[in-house]
């Protein structure tokens, strides 16, 4: 097993090699076995062969023994048509398994609620597919976006300990969605359950391992922003599952962008045409060092770029999480770099759950084969960003016939299959400053007590239950000693009376 990673050249061979050999030694007579429609997405997507390498150690043999235990489960579970009638009625209202919510590095949160858990072994294939349909609901709406597994340990007791369901969702985790997984986060274990986890270490490899961690209340805003964490974890996210209907991170629905204001952003746009026009609709090459103009280079100081990509099918997607805005005015301004890795035009068009706040262009347009287009995301007014702000960004390859007409594109968006579209998600942060006019100097020593007497609130809290589970404890010791000293009582007035009597036990 090799330590370093092999080249790129060396994971094409390998990728190749694991489709060819899939084909012919696991798929070719195994029609009943696999759905075809995943076999058909092996032979295309990139990424999914990727993962499976990458979790196998690019040993072949593991590899293909790996996709054939996952094809197998998304077959017996019917995953490619899987959906919220699929799952028992009674599970979705537990709400011991949902999605909400981003941590803070933009994976999104999937919770699992274990006080709310009883073992069942006759549910235990409904829990199952209970778990599937919301991992693969997941990879569905935001393909590429990594999970950040919260277990919510808090209250939970040995009945809710069930090592058939935990040892599934591990292989959920290293086998079926091999890449998915960002890290897992322990919140406040109980001490009745170590013995537990020592077992489920042993079902872990290494990089699991490492990705597990294990954190307290006052330790799990290091992961999560307490925006996105409920009151019980010190957060101020007002969420409560409840069901039906099942829960929508977006605050509201995807909409168009606002209408494009030309008196923000002026001319230091390469696309400042109206993106409907004919001649907008050819894309242009883009490249950063080629923007001579001040303008340009102003708007994008102050503001931080990731150096991340998003690679999809179609496009590469730079930055590949966030979009960073500051109160600053040369930091309400963000790009958006996509790349077509595709032989044919590529049309896009943006959608955001904020149209009111933000202007887009170009919203929507083509991108040619092989080109990049900038897309620019800029503030409105005195709109301020947030973090439940998301971005939308919808992409699908064109027939090399279309002549990118704007009737042409919309006719197009209306008649395409969803299943050929290709979406990635984007959320917003909002990054500190302290001449930021939204938070001034003069308001920071109201904030800075305001958050002082909540920790000592929240400290006092702790310690009042530390103590009272002290002075149970102590109560606890004080009966045993009396029950002692009663029977030590007892044996040494029998042990005397014996003596004397010399009546002793044969």
């Amino acid at each position: 097993m090799a330590d370093a990673k092999p080249s790129e050249q060396d994971i094409t061979k390998k990728r190749e090699e694991t489709r060819e050999r899939f084909v012919s030694e696991y798929a070719q007579d195994s029609l009943d076995k696999y759905d075809s429609r995943d076999v058909d997405t092996l032979s295309k997507d990139d990424v999914l062969v990727d993962g499976y390498l990458e979790r196998s150690h690019f040993v072949i043999e593991d590899t293909l023994k790996m996709i054939d235990e996952c094809f197998q489960w998304r077959k017996e579970f019917e995953l490619n048509d899987i959906n919220e009638s699929s799952v028992q009625k009674c599970l979705l209202e537990t709400g011991i398994i949902y999605l909400h919510g981003y941590d803070i590095d933009g994976n999104k949160l999937l919770w699992f609620r274990m006080k709310l858990h009883v073992k069942d072994v006759k549910m235990l294939t409904e829990k199952k597919r209970y778990v599937a349909f919301w991992l693969e609901s997941h990879t569905r709406r935001e393909p590429g976006t990594a999970l950040t597994v919260i277990f919510d340990l808090a209250e939970a007791g040995l009945s809710s300990i069930d090592m058939d369901f935990i040892k599934y969702i591990i292989t959920c985790f290293q086998v079926y969605y091999p890449k998915l997984l960002s890290k897992m986060l322990m919140y406040e274990m109980p001490w009745v359950m170590n013995a537990a986890w020592k077992i489920v270490k042993t079902m872990l490899c290494q990089e699991a391992i490492e990705m597990l961690l294990f954190v307290s209340k006052s330790e799990i805003q290091n992961f999560v922003d307490q925006e996105n964490l409920p009151s019980s974890m010190g957060g101020t996210d007002k969420f409560s599952f409840s069901y039906p209907p099942l829960p929508d991170d977006f605050q509201s629905p995807i909409s168009d962008p606002g209408p494009e204001d030309d008196s923000q952003l002026k001319e230091d746009d390469l696309e400042d045409k109206d993106p409907l026009e004919p001649n907008d609709l050819k894309s242009r090459k883009v490249s950063f060092a080629e923007k001579g103009d001040n303008n340009a280079a102003n708007a994008t100081k102050g503001h931080r770029r990731s150096s991340s990509t998003f690679k999809g099918p179609l496009l590469h997607i730079s930055p590949a999480e966030k979009l960073c805005f500051g109160h600053m005015e040369s930091e309400k301004r963000c790009l958006i770099s996509l790349n077509n890795v595709t032989r044919n035009q590529v049309a896009f068009k943006v959608r955001t759950t904020a149209p009111e706040k933000y202007r887009v262009k170009p919203s929507s347009s083509i991108c040619e084969a092989g080109t990049c287009v900038t897309i620019s995301v800029s503030l409105y007014g005195g709109s301020v960003s947030s973090s439940q702000d998301r971005f939308l960004i919808m992409a699908a390859e064109m027939d090399l016939s279309s002549d990118g007409g704007s009737l042409d594109l919309t006719q197009f968006w209306k008649g395409i299959p969803k299943a050929n579209i290709m979406e990635h998600r984007l959320r917003c942060h909002m990054t500190e400053s302290l001449s930021s006019p939204c938070s001034p100097l003069t308001d920071r020593p109201s904030k800075m007590e305001s958050n002082s007497h909540q920790d000592m609130h929240t400290m006092l809290l702790q310690l009042m239950a530390r103590s009272s589970r002290l002075e149970k404890n102590i109560e606890r010791c004080l009966w045993w000693q009396k029950v002692l000293t009663v029977l030590v009582m007892g044996l040494t007035a029998w042990s005397f009376s014996a003596l004397y009597t010399g009546e002793w036990p044969l």
